[in-house]
Formats: C-alpha cells, structure tokens, sequence
C-alpha cells in the first residue's frame, strides 16, 4: 500500500486537513511561541509555533514526524491541545487540530504571543 500524500483524496481541496493549513479565510496569526510538541508515543520536545490558526499551525520540528500521526502541543499556561500532522518538510511540521480551536483560547494565545508589528491574515 503506497503512502498517502498532501494530494491524495485524503488531504486534497475539501479535507479538514487541507483545510486547516490552506483556508485562509480563518484568521492566521504570525506568532513566535515557545511550547513543546510531543508525537503518539515519543517524548515531548521544544519547539517554536510559527503561525497559529483556528484550525493548525506550523511549528519546528528538527526531526521528521510522519504525516497522520496524533500529537499534543502545550502552549504555557493553556491546557495541551490535541492534533494530527499534516505535512514535514525542512524542519518544520504542519499540524491540523484534532477539532476547531475555540475563538477565545486562540484570541487569548495570540495577545500573549503574537510577533511585535504583525497583524492577522485573512
């Protein structure tokens, strides 16, 4: 059985997964968070969350972490929160929430640790 990739039925236009990282109808904040990621069945790392959105974000990620693969990423002083990557390329992981996150918690994420400057993008 072959792999399934970002262009398989699975993750194409119309998915949850696609969705996620692509629709930029959602608000999409640059922030610079430093939280720490852990992968189903591996041991919770440091890492920087680039951009967050209601639906994913992309963060750091030195090793590769196998697309379908449930994590949990612990934002300080938030409880963690549950996803599935998405993609890995160059370092980086793109992740989709295991369901929306709620307005409110990411309003409140993004005041403590949105980029100096920036605004969100639509």
């Amino acid at each position: 059985m072959g792999s399934t990739t970002w262009n398989d039925s699975r993750f194409g236009p119309g998915s949850y997964e696609h969705a996620s990282q692509e629709d930029r109808s959602a608000p999409r904040a640059s922030v610079h968070i430093k939280a720490v990621l852990r992968a189903s069945g591996a041991r919770g790392f440091d890492t920087i969350v680039r951009d967050l959105s209601l639906g994913g974000f992309t963060a750091t990620s030195p090793s590769r972490i196998e697309e379908h693969n449930i994590c949990w990423i612990t934002v300080p002083d938030f409880s963690p929160i549950k996803g599935e990557v998405v993609w890995w390329e160059a370092g980086i992981v793109g992740i989709a929430f295991a369901s929306l996150l709620d307005r409110d918690v990411f309003d409140a994420i993004v005041l403590q640790h949105r980029i100096s400057g920036t605004e969100f993008e639509a």
